[in-house]
């Protein structure tokens, strides 16, 4: 190695720069964009003391640059040794080159303009690379621009010192003003609303695109999203709206920006390159008149059975019961016996070919502490993965047949219900009738038989588990063009076998509300196509909360990452509530699933970070959710699963497992 590299050599792609200093000028001729943010990749070679500025138009990535254009490796050469070429530049402690990227930024809460030096996420880089790598940068870049190290990952904010100046992800995050969730483009009619009671006082229609700070929860299926505070990916309304395949995006500012254009019709584009939304006026589409385009759509709902009327502990269910009692109770089945027996399929998301290389199972035993890629040793280890740390509360399944014998035994709600299903026909307002329906399921007595068969469920599987949640399980959610992501109501924190017949009776009428009927009914699914059934569950207790899905809802490209929310548990235990309402914004944490490591995104409400021991149970979590996605995959082992977990301390315990669905 040679002694501190310099700026004073660069490599034939880079302009000659005036005074051997980086200006904005050279940079902005070097730069792509990504999220609004001009950047340039960076190599530094330690042993010659040389600094490559990686021209932006080549599209090339760090490794590509260092083994073609430096090593004068050939592209397959590269390919055959992809891995150990990956370890000998983001790992070892001998490196010889230094990988990053410089990011510039405008944010007037920062003194203006600044660029930041960041790593790849994956490196291990230590403070005394770390420490080199910033120096020399930022000898190369005009002084009158700050520099600010950006830590990659958890591991290098813990190496950093203070004579470095940085600034953490999240504070980026938290601070920028403009995120795109959904990236999309659209048109409809403007509503800038700058509270519930205005969302409340008119209706909102199909062609609507929504401007407020906060979504509420209950909002019908619309054009386009526009949040004027920042908010979690993984609210229930930004994961209906991408199940929907609706733009939708964070933009600070926008009440007051978008005020002029209130009531008018719009195109909204949501595009990830961009530094801002793109909002402009246009006249009224024909097509409008047509009716919503997802209306010529009908979901698949199959066909339910009402003919089992019996109530079953959820060890003894499987993904096929669905069809009896509900996705969300048959994943919940199918979740306790993968954790019990294992899975043949578990493997799968890292035994599937990533070109150039045949697959990931090198990765897996890594994080699995086994040498080799014998598939029966990692399954096998898995296994133990999960049986030292993960449980499923216990609890019992009611079939749609007890909902439907309910229904059946109650003249007045036989006759509510035609009402509502000939209202739904003739196009007439439902309101009141899902009020009266509604309200009708929750305080008609149930039969004696049935009250008695529940009861003894109840008693019988459930004494001593302390409180109980009741959740509720339908056939019309979690389906293929359809999530239902918070449409239907479970009732925590259940004490006594009376309450529970009560919350029962709440989670049936949460089928029939009227959000729910008119959803669905856009969806093609009819009132007599759709049934309830309930989980009734031991409510375990949990330090932390919230909810993963197994993909990077900001970055689909992005297949490592795993993306966390998470909250710390307040006393009433609603951590998890919180996130998925949006009423608590959560901090935000992504975890690759390949190379390893770990980033926080956000903090949102939370002062400070969560520990370290919780990071790595959080980072086992992660990889836990990775071999749930390939079980549960439907021919596709990449295709993202939506978990409700708590953790508290190493434990981690599993509430809900079902499809995260993006729209195509």
């Amino acid at each position: 190695m040679s002694t501190a590299p310099t700026h004073q050599k660069l490599t034939a792609v880079v302009p000659s720069l005036p005074g051997d200093r980086l200006t904005l000028v050279d940079f902005s001729g070097l730069a792509t964009t990504v999220a609004g943010y001009p950047y340039v990749k960076l190599v530094l070679d330690q042993e010659t003391a040389t600094v490559h500025l990686i021209d932006g138009a080549e599209r090339m990535l760090h490794v590509q640059y260092v083994g073609e254009r430096i090593l004068g490796m050939t592209r397959a050469e590269l390919a055959r040794n992809l891995d150990a070429f990956n370890d000998s530049v983001y790992r070892a402690d001998d490196r010889r080159f230094l990988l990053g990227t410089l990011a510039l930024h405008d944010r007037p809460e920062y003194g203006g303009l600044f660029f930041s030096l960041e790593t790849v996420e994956v490196d291990t880089m230590g403070a005394d690379l770390l420490r080199s790598f910033y120096r020399t940068v930022r000898t190369l870049v005009d002084d009158a621009v700050p520099v600010l190290l950006k830590p990659a990952n958890h591991l290098q904010e813990s190496f950093l010192v203070d004579d470095i100046p940085r600034i953490l992800a999240h504070e980026l995050y938290s601070t920028a003003s403009y995120v795109p969730l959904n990236p999309g483009t659209t048109t409809g009619r403007l509503r800038v609303l700058t509270s519930e009671d205005a969302y409340r006082a008119e209706p909102v229609r199909w062609h609507d695109i929504l401007v407020m700070e906060r979504m509420p929860d209950d909002i019908p299926r619309v054009s386009g999203l526009i949040n004027a505070r920042h908010t979690t990916p993984l609210s229930h309304t930004n994961v209906l709206a991408a199940g929907w395949g609706i733009p939708n995006a964070i933009q600070l500012g926008a009440l007051t920006d978008l005020a002029d254009l209130d009531g008018r019709w719009v195109e909204l584009v949501v595009d990830p390159a961009a530094a801002e939304l793109a909002v402009h006026p246009i006249d009224r589409p024909e097509s409008v008149d047509a009716g919503p385009p997802w209306a010529v759509t009908q979901v698949d709902i199959g066909k339910p059975d009402l003919a089992a009327a019996q109530i079953l502990p959820l060890e003894q269910l499987r993904s096929t019961d669905a069809h009896r009692f509900g996705t969300k109770a048959a994943n919940l089945g199918e979740l306790t016996a993968v954790l019990r027996d294992g899975s043949p399929d578990w493997l799968g998301f890292y035994e599937a070919p990533r070109p150039p290389r045949p697959h990931l199972l090198e990765y897996l035993a890594r994080h699995l502490g086994v040498t080799g890629t014998d598939t029966a040793e990692l399954s096998q280890a898995a296994s133990r993965l999960v049986k030292e740390h993960v449980v499923v509360p216990r609890g019992i399944a009611l079939p749609f047949a007890l909902q439907q014998q309910f229904l059946e035994s109650s003249p007045a709600v036989q006759q509510t219900i035609g009402k509502l299903k000939m209202a739904l026909a003739l196009g007439g307002e439902i309101d009141e009738l899902c009020a009266e329906l509604g309200g009708l399921i929750r305080s008609t007595p149930l039969p004696a038989e049935l009250r008695t068969l529940i009861e003894d469920a109840v008693l019988r599987h459930l004494t001593g588990a302390g409180r109980v949640v009741v959740r509720s399980s339908s056939n019309a959610e979690d389906l293929i063009g359809f999530s239902a992501a918070g449409i239907y109501e479970s009732v925590p924190s259940v004490e006594s076998v009376e309450d529970v017949v009560e919350a029962i009776q709440r989670v049936w009428a949460s089928l029939v509300t009227t959000r729910g009927v008119l959803l669905r009914d856009e969806a093609g699914i009819g009132l007599d196509d759709c049934f309830m059934g309930v989980v009734i569950q031991q409510q375990l207790d949990g330090q932390l909360g919230g909810v993963m899905v197994t993909a990077n809802p900001l970055d689909r490209r992005d297949f490592r990452s795993v993306l966390l929310n998470l909250v710390r548990n307040s006393a009433d235990d609603s951590s998890v509530d919180d996130v998925v309402s949006g009423t608590r914004d959560p901090l935000q944490h992504l975890y690759n699933t390949m190379e390893g490591g770990s980033r926080t995104v956000a903090l949102g409400a939370e002062a400070t970070d969560v520990d370290d021991a919780a990071k790595v149970t959080l980072g086992r979590l992660a990889l836990i959710g990775r071999l749930l996605q390939a079980h549960f995959a439907d021919g596709d082992v990449d295709a993202p699963v939506d978990v409700e977990w708590l953790v508290d301390g190493d434990r981690i315990v599993l509430l809900q497992c079902r499809p995260y669905q993006l729209a195509a």
